[in-house]
């Protein structure tokens, strides 16, 4: 697929010297969903705000849809939907109003079959005609979505979008991306969840302290990064592990009914065959073997932890 958004050495340092960019260099590719993750403070909302034409750019280039930010900044912004993480709606205005205001914003017409659509696809239509102040926080949030799609965008920024929804309104969120997404909505998402981006992204991009750590497929990351474990339930508790077993790295549970074995599943030998065999030749009789994959968010933790793509 050709690139929609391309970032070269993209970098922003405000005027009491803070860098919050540092050279940041990103392709994305149309119709893809690209999960941005990185701790409070990494340069998520910076990066996003730079090519939305929000915060101006210290130094290098980035072109949307072909675009340049800076010298086609409407031409660009024109096809660039975004949903900030703060809620700022006027509490008086009708839904279906906001969402007809920005659509003429962008200079484009009155489209009342589009905005059905899309106030339908967000689960809103039956609101349409409710005051901003009688809706429900997840609700509110639906209505910045709406308002980012109604000048039919070919890009989507989601800046925390589930932030402070519960559980159930954030999977028909997810659902609602997913959908987008079909329709070839470009989307670049900004999570604290790290369960977003598991189950939505196609590439995950690693940022932090303003610097792109890693960018890579979703499924390709965890299976070269992510460790899976080996959960042996013991027929008997044991009060400490035997010393054959000491060059394995088992952790012993607090009852002393469980082992956990860590290893790679690229790895050319496991050591899962002598470890079995090691536990039989100690006398130690299993009741369950179980295995886990690490989670995106383990992986997570470890790069922004060493600082550095492994």
């Amino acid at each position: 697929m050709p690139a929609i958004v391309e970032i070269d050495s993209l970098t922003k340092t405000y005027d009491d010297g803070f860098q919050a960019l540092k050279g940041v260099s990103l392709t994305i590719e149309e119709g893809e969903i690209l999960a941005l993750l990185g701790p409070n403070g990494a340069g998520k909302t910076t990066l996003i705000s730079a090519l939305c034409g929000i915060v101006a750019p210290t130094g290098g280039h980035a072109r949307v849809g072909g675009l340049d930010i800076a010298a086609d900044y409407r031409a660009a912004r024109a096809i660039i939907g975004l949903v900030p993480q703060e809620i700022t709606l006027e509490p008086f205005e009708k839904v279906i109003d906001t969402v007809r205001f920005s659509r003429g914003l962008f200079g484009r017409p009155r489209d009342d079959a589009l905005i059905e659509r899309v106030l339908r696809q967000l689960s809103l239509w039956d609101k349409r005609d409710s005051r901003i102040m009688q809706l429900s926080g997840g609700m509110k949030r639906r209505v910045l979505i709406a308002k980012a799609l109604c000048h039919e965008p070919r890009v989507l920024f989601l800046d925390e979008p589930t932030a402070g929804v519960d559980v159930e309104l954030r999977r028909d969120m997810w659902r609602v991306v997913e959908g987008l997404k079909q329709s070839g909505v470009t989307i670049i998402l900004t999570t604290h969840y790290i369960e977003e981006a598991e189950a939505i992204a196609d590439r995950v991009a690693v940022i932090h302290r303003g610097e792109i750590l890693l960018v890579e497929e979703k499924d390709a990351l965890m299976r070269r990064m992510g460790q899976k474990c080996l959960r042996i339930e013991l027929t008997e508790p044991i009060a400490a592990e035997p010393e054959a077993l000491a060059d394995f790295g088992l952790v012993l549970s607090d009852d002393g009914r469980v082992l956990s074995y860590t290893y790679d599943r690229q790895a050319e030998r496991t050591g899962i065959t002598r470890l079995l065999r090691t536990l039989a030749d100690e006398g130690i009789a299993l009741a369950d073997l179980q295995t886990a994959q690490s989670s995106l968010e383990e992986i997570f933790v470890g790069l922004v932890s060493d600082g550095k793509a492994a």
